[in-house]
């Protein structure tokens, strides 16, 4: 027997997902200025929380690839990024 393909997301849950990714940016981008005022830019937490920023705009711009083939024909843009 072969096993359930995996449903994509909805438009809503897209939307929600997308919404929740884009705060998470902000604050995180927050957090990181704070870090970097604090212990200067050069500071191996500011580094981390760098890598942490680049991950999340990966992220984002992978979900935004997958909401477009998980949508396809409907407008998508700016959903993620």
């Amino acid at each position: 027997m072969r096993p359930q393909q995996p449903q994509p997301l909805t438009r809503e849950e897209h939307l929600e997902l997308g919404r929740e990714l884009k705060q998470a940016r902000v604050k995180l981008r927050e957090l990181a200025a704070l870090v970097a005022e604090v212990y200067g830019p050069q500071n191996h937490a500011a580094f981390t929380f760098q890598k942490i920023i680049e991950a999340l705009d990966t992220l984002s711009e992978d979900m935004q690839v997958q909401a477009a083939e998980d949508l396809r024909g409907q407008p998508v843009e700016g959903l993620y990024t």
